[in-house]
């Protein structure tokens, strides 16, 4: 089989999926990375790269320090490349209430500058990675995500007449991801109290290497103009509490300003757009126009008008055993339920 060469630049490259995207494109047979461009502007992380993955033994990769609000230095970055991968965003909830307007400059006119420059280059693909917190927003971050969906959806229909595809995919919480529930909730156990928002709270579940796998298989797939959402479980807050801390306090203290009970992935709205074809779904620009011309996406099937797809109708829930077994897999090795 002739491996698929690509010359890469990953933006935010240096976060959790940042890197588990590194790992996964240098390490597939498949797949034959020319360069590899890292970009952020954390010069540490960038270090710590490079620490793992010394020059003499990996001389495709190149390090970038830039950001996405700098479009000089963005399209300077994209010469030569082939395929973007747009994982760079500010993410945490509380901050973007208080700071909206950083929000808005990185996750919506960022994502601006990765379209543009991608443009006015080489690019023939993009991805862009988004969150189930964008379908149907009730925060500041949720809202500048959806904006940024819009703005990767619609670039398909400036390129004129470039050789570029623009996709979009989205999935829930990465287990153990920088800032999420499971690292708070395992060091929080060590104080033998839990502080739970609602006890019927639900999230969905991916692991690192799942995500990475939707991103490759989207790259290799997509058509354009489509929102990939993968079928990936869900689980109870309650439960995940009682893996992490089963012989701890649980507090509840409410939910939270800008947060949900139950995250959505796939609204009732963009049912009439929503097809499913296997592993994933996909929310299109427009259905009446979708080929599905690639092996993997010629079958597919149209979703009924009253479809969702939230963390709360799911049709599967991760036991408090099963959320055990994954931690120890995939976050805290030597994890041990206090």
């Amino acid at each position: 089989m002739k491996k698929m060469k690509y010359r890469i630049l990953i933006t935010g490259a240096t976060g959790s999926l940042g890197r588990a995207l590194i790992s996964k494109l240098l390490n597939n047979d498949n797949y034959e990375i020319e360069r590899l461009v890292i970009y952020s502007r954390d010069e540490l992380k960038q270090w710590e790269i490079r620490e793992s993955y010394p020059e003499k033994l990996f001389p495709q990769i190149r390090l970038f320090l830039g950001d996405v609000r700098d479009y000089s230095r963005l399209k300077r970055a994209l010469e030569d490349i082939d395929t973007v991968i747009h994982a760079a965003a500010l993410k945490q909830v509380p901050a973007a209430e208080y700071n909206p307007i950083e929000f808005v400059k990185t996750n919506v006119l960022g994502s601006e500058n990765v379209i543009q420059a991608s443009l006015e280059t080489n690019v023939k693909r993009v991805i862009a990675l988004s969150t189930d917190k964008a379908a149907a927003p009730i925060n500041l971050y949720g809202a500048t995500k959806l904006c940024s969906d819009k703005l990767f959806v619609a670039a398909n229909n400036i390129k004129g007449l470039r050789n570029i595809r623009f996709s979009v995919v989205r999935y829930g919480n990465v287990m153990g991801s920088r800032g999420s529930v499971i690292p708070f909730f395992i060091k929080k156990s060590l104080t033998g109290v839990l502080p739970i928002t609602h006890m019927e709270m639900t999230r969905f579940n991916i692991t690192l290497d799942e995500g990475a796998d939707l991103v490759l298989w989207a790259l290799d797939n997509a058509e354009g103009g489509e929102i990939f959402v993968p079928k990936i479980p869900s689980y109870r807050i309650s439960d995940l509490a009682q893996a992490i801390g089963p012989s701890c306090k649980k507090e509840i203290i409410g939910i939270r300003p800008g947060e949900k009970l139950h995250e959505e992935m796939i609204t009732k709205s963009d049912s009439h757009n929503t097809i499913d074809f296997g592993r994933y779904y996909a929310i299109l620009s427009n259905s009446s126009i979708y080929k599905g011309t690639n092996k993997e996406v010629s079958k597919f099937i149209h979703m009924d008008k009253n479809f969702s797809y939230d963390s709360s109708n799911n049709s599967h829930f991760l036991s408090v055993d099963e959320l055990r077994s994954q931690i120890k897999l995939n976050v805290e090795p030597n994890f041990l339920p206090v």
